[in-house]
């Protein structure tokens, strides 16, 4: 079979692994397994423990399984969403984990397999899913959103300033024919975009894709209700991590993990507490923890990346 070279460069490995304060015999929850290089090294130190690793896309599945068939007897892969991690885990058996760890970012091979879709810089069929099971794909959403609904991802999640007229660009040139590649996508962008700012920014198309992404995976929408099930899933002194590569998921993290340290909604007047809700445990990463210059020279896409730390009461 041929080795998929599914995210071959590990972001933050030894940052994120280190941070799960790994106990020989423990059991571990990689949520977006991916290749598995986080999970590899996880094992290296797991003895006699267990590790579940979870991924949505198939060609993740295939990879990581021959990259970790050293330590098939210890960890357990299943293609599914993280955002149902509890009843991954019920089905197994496994009411409670020592740690969890996502990493939120579109490995390279995704990026770099242009039939997947998710890259600006080739012409592919325009489909961005992370899960190919699922009916809908980027295409259907560029074609079928309505100009505010498009204006509105591409502002929330994309971020881009020109987002209006971007949208205003894709309703017009859908009304001659469907927009069905990447590369045709990527033009109308780029023509929506004054060209002394093409000259100077990134890929002009870079903050649209990412909102079509976003919107077609729900990237979002998973992270924010997961955060609160996986913290639940912890034992006492249980890690989340998490690596988060642009604002919006990093705001999200670092939201949720304040709010889990202290949730309480009294007014700040009150003597005492009166709301009732207990703290259920601390972060352990006041700052993110940021790829080092080394790292960022051999992994160019690691950047953006930020880790964020939540030890469980």
């Amino acid at each position: 079979m041929e080795e998929l070279k599914f995210g071959h460069t590990s972001v933050l490995l030894y940052e994120t692994v280190g941070s799960l304060n790994i106990i020989p015999g423990g059991c571990y929850v990689d949520g977006t397994l991916g290749g598995g290089g986080h999970a590899l090294e996880v094992l290296k130190r797991l003895g006699h423990g267990r590790l579940i690793g979870i991924d949505q896309d198939e060609d993740a599945i295939r990879a990581a399984g021959q990259r970790l068939k050293a330590f098939a007897d210890k960890v357990t892969i299943v293609r599914d969403n993280y955002r149902n991690i509890r009843s991954v885990l019920e089905q197994l058996g496994v009411e409670k984990v020592d740690g969890i760890y996502l990493d939120l970012g579109v490995s390279s091979y995704q990026l770099d397999t242009p039939e997947r879709g998710f890259t600006y810089r080739e012409d592919a069929p325009l489909d961005m899913r992370m899960d190919q099971r699922n009916d809908r794909t980027a295409a259907d959403i560029v074609n079928g959103y309505g100009e505010m609904e498009l204006y509105r991802i591409i502002r929330d999640y994309g971020e881009d300033r020109f987002a209006k007229n971007i949208a205003k660009h894709i309703v017009r040139a859908r009304e001659n024919a469907p927009i069905e590649t990447t590369g045709e996508l990527a033009e109308i962008i780029k023509a929506a975009i004054p060209a002394k700012v093409r000259a100077t920014g990134g890929h002009p198309a870079k903050r649209t894709f990412q909102a079509i992404r976003i919107e077609l995976n729900q990237e979002l929408t998973v992270l924010e209700q997961s955060i609160d099930t996986m913290i639940d899933l912890l034992n006492p002194s249980g890690r989340l991590s998490i690596i988060t590569f642009h604002s919006l998921e990093d705001r999200i993290v670092k939201k949720r993990f304040r709010e889990s340290e202290h949730p309480c909604i009294c007014p700040p007047d009150f003597p005492v507490c009166v709301c009732g809700r207990v703290s259920r445990g601390r972060v352990i990463t006041r700052k993110p923890i940021l790829p080092s210059e080394e790292e960022l020279e051999v992994n160019s896409r690691s950047k953006s990346a930020k880790l964020r730390v939540f030890e469980r009461a």
